[in-house]
């Protein structure tokens, strides 16, 4: 199968797979303020994320690109939606643009549409440190996503099935690119083990790209006649790896994976995340109503983050890490079994 077709099929099962229901963000209740001294003039949505220069506070995650026509027009609504919400904008992998030229109009038309925005290029960590440069290149980007998908090649037919030197490979395109480096993952979670190593490179940001969105295992093994049906519910929950990565990372911290609309976004950040990155969510809004409609939903979603902050008495997306909240259920259960103390979350007050 060809790497064009595969893309397709990806953006197909995405689709009619969905997302996962249960993301444990339901688990989460902030403790409610009666007198948040503030009001809606007062808030501020730009997040503090360093050498990314994020300038909203939810991008559009790495979807697609090297599915020709098909994806090139998607991606150059994608794009357009960015430069009209001020969102940065991932590119999917550009692994099949590096091997087939004539794939590249398909990543570049990012470029094309949206000039002046922040456009994050994308490989997997199988990539060497001339791939990475080429990538940049080839989209002029401001930033490089490095992808970490184990699960998904074991469960891909023609998928890789050698991870060896990875880390060393990251290390070594982090060191040498001229854009920031994230590394992430692609729906199975970065534990706080994977944050630690991750603290010895160059790297400026971890994405923790938890389970709870498009789930890629699910989706590749459509594509298999005997499915390995134990990755389909293997990862960490996107709250739960936020909450694991934070705790030590010494890098900017971005959240996705199952994130759908402004309360989730609104969770990730007062767990820990500087930023959100969506992607199955807007991708079914971007097919199935149209470019009008999604930036319609970005607008919205930005109006809304402002009212909850307001009733919260958060100035600030950094204001929303000293609110308390109230953590229950499955993921009180995997956090505590991870040594954190949920009082703390509880009975935490802004300075």
């Amino acid at each position: 199968m060809s790497r064009a077709k595969r893309k397709m099929d990806h953006i197909q099962f995405a689709l009619s797979t969905g997302q996962q229901a249960d993301t444990m963000f339901d688990d989460i209740r902030f403790v409610h303020q009666a007198l948040p001294n503030t009001g809606v003039q007062n808030i501020s949505l730009k997040p503090e994320t360093g050498d990314l220069k994020l300038k909203s506070p939810v991008f559009i995650n790495a979807m697609t690109g090297g599915g020709g026509a098909d994806t090139e027009k998607l991606n150059a609504m994608l794009a357009r939606v960015a430069k009209e919400t001020g969102m940065a904008m991932a590119v999917g992998s550009q692994m099949s643009a590096l091997k087939d030229k004539s794939e590249r109009a398909t990543y570049q038309v990012v470029r094309k549409e949206n000039p002046e925005g922040i456009i994050m290029a994308n490989l997997g960590s199988e990539a060497s440190l001339q791939q990475a440069n080429e990538a940049v290149e080839m989209i002029e980007a401001n930033a490089l996503q490095i992808h970490l998908n184990v699960i998904q090649e074991l469960t891909m037919p023609e998928g890789d099935r050698d991870f060896t030197g990875a880390f060393e490979r990251i290390n070594e395109i982090a060191e040498n690119v001229n854009v920031p480096v994230i590394v992430k993952e692609t729906g199975f979670g970065i534990s706080r083990e994977t944050a630690e190593k991750l603290n010895d490179t160059n790297i400026a940001a971890i994405d923790v790209s938890g389970c709870g969105g498009t789930n890629f295992a699910q989706v590749e093994n459509e594509r298999r006649q005997r499915k390995l049906s134990f990755f389909q519910d293997w990862g960490i929950p996107t709250p739960a790896a936020i909450v694991d990565v934070s705790s030590v990372s010494r890098k900017t911290v971005l959240a996705s994976g199952g994130i759908k609309h402004a309360q989730d976004v609104i969770k990730a950040c007062a767990l820990g995340a500087d930023a959100a990155g969506l992607a199955g969510s807007f991708l079914k809004t971007a097919v199935k109503q149209g470019e009008k409609p999604l930036i319609e939903e970005v607008m919205a979603l930005y109006d809304d983050l402002t009212m909850m902050m307001t009733a919260l008495g958060a100035k600030t997306l950094k204001d929303l890490t000293h609110c308390p909240l109230i953590i229950s259920g499955d993921l009180a259960h995997y956090l505590t079994l991870r040594g954190f103390d949920l009082h703390d979350f509880a009975n935490r007050a802004k300075n």
